[in-house]
């Protein structure tokens, strides 16, 4: 009887790169701003402003993640390569 284990199968890893991306994502409609941004923007009233300063702040914060992740996947395909 021959038992597989599921962390050298690649589908298995596949899956959950695939969900670690898309957990990512989930975070895209939180409050980005600091408490010193808020106050200011939230003095002025306007809401435009404020919602364009917090789309800055969660697009420059998935960038870096991005990249990461893209990088992440070139190791893992260089990896299997040498299997």
């Amino acid at each position: 009887m021959q038992i597989r284990n599921k962390i050298s199968n690649p589908k298995s890893q596949f899956q959950k790169f695939i969900f670690g991306i898309c957990f990512l994502f989930f975070a895209i409609n939180a409050q980005s701003q600091c408490a010193m941004c808020r106050a200011s923007l939230e003095s002025t009233g306007n809401v435009t402003q404020a919602e364009a300063i917090n789309d800055g702040i969660v697009y420059l914060m998935i960038i870096p993640y991005i990249l990461v992740a893209i990088v992440g996947f070139g190791v893992y395909r260089i990896y299997l390569k040498k299997k």
